[in-house]
């Protein structure tokens, strides 16, 4: 293991606008457990001990009643914040920007809480399963065998893009291209929907797609030293930004960036756990019936007690 333990990041400041409201505090659980409750017990059942929650400060004082009082006692809590204004250090706040800038950004605003220790990022809204966070996990004993020569040590988690559609609507998602088990490329597709499945690609144009793709749903692991990487990125695409209203700098496309460059090594492990989401509002009845079925077959206490 590393000399730091690892902590888990937990991406909890989407707006939902295509839910309709805070999904991340929405209630799919038999006793009113969010997706992140799950979560946040499998990885602490996986050997995490700290959590930091990277919100937007006008829903912290809701938040912290919600989620982060649970934890209190069982493991260290701490929050970080997703501001638009909060940009590296010579780069100026583009006029018309209303909305935070994307996944890449969030890792990025939780730096001075993650400084010191490899870390796990997930998103507050999937449910990703136990094995999932057990895989995560065991990759920061990989990290340690990294010389300061190396690449950077990395590691996703992926999933199958057909398990990961809503019916009720498009999604995103970044199609990820692997080689013995290293990820050679990750593509942002947005659009993605239907039977046959279409999408549009980081170019803009149409294409088909077979449902076998590996996707990345945000499931990663980095060492502390990650932060000088993105902040670098980051610089570079509001360099080139040309829509300033709604360009969004993504985690996957920061990486992907390291891997053309050759800066970085990502391990890739596909899950064994089934993947749900709520995109839109009509997907929570099958997560609720999902949990539900899990409870009932042994896998989760209810009500979910963390002690």
């Amino acid at each position: 293991m590393t000399s730091e333990q690892p902590t888990l990041l937990v991406l909890a400041a989407g707006m939902g606008s295509r839910y309709g409201g805070l999904k991340q505090l929405d209630p799919v659980g038999p006793s009113g457990e969010t997706i992140m409750d799950y979560s946040i017990y499998d990885a602490r059942k996986a050997g995490f001990n700290k959590v930091v929650f990277l919100i937007r400060e006008e829903i912290a004082e809701i938040f912290r009643e919600k989620i982060g009082a649970k934890y209190l006692g069982i493991m260290e809590v701490s929050y970080a914040f997703q501001e638009k204004s909060d940009l590296p250090l010579g780069c100026n706040f583009p006029e018309g920007r209303e909305k935070p800038w994307g996944t890449g950004h969030a890792v990025w605003a939780a730096r001075k809480e993650l400084e010191h220790s490899p870390f796990a990022v997930i998103n507050a809204d999937d449910f990703y399963g136990a094995e999932t966070f057990k895989v995560l996990y065991e990759q920061f004993t990989e990290f340690s065998t990294f010389s300061i020569h190396d690449e950077l040590p990395c590691a996703m988690v992926g999933f199958r893009l057909s398990e990961t559609m809503s019916e009720y609507g498009a999604v995103s998602r970044g199609i990820c291209q692997t080689e013995s088990g290293v990820l050679k490329k990750v593509e942002e597709w947005t659009g993605i929907q239907g039977n046959p499945i279409i999408g549009i690609n980081s170019k803009g144009e149409g294409g088909k797609l077979t449902g076998e793709e590996l996707v990345s749903m945000n499931v990663w692991a980095f060492p502390s030293s990650v932060f000088e990487f993105l902040e670098k990125s980051f610089v570079e695409f509001l360099h080139k930004l040309s829509d300033a209203e709604k360009e969004e700098f993504y985690l996957p496309f920061a990486v992907d960036q390291w891997i053309k460059q050759g800066i970085a090594q990502v391990q890739v492990k596909q899950a064994k756990c089934e993947w749900m989401g709520v995109t839109y509002k009509e997907d929570k009845p099958r997560v609720e019936e999902s949990i539900a079925n899990l409870v009932n077959a042994g896998f989760y206490p209810s009500p979910l007690s963390m002690a």
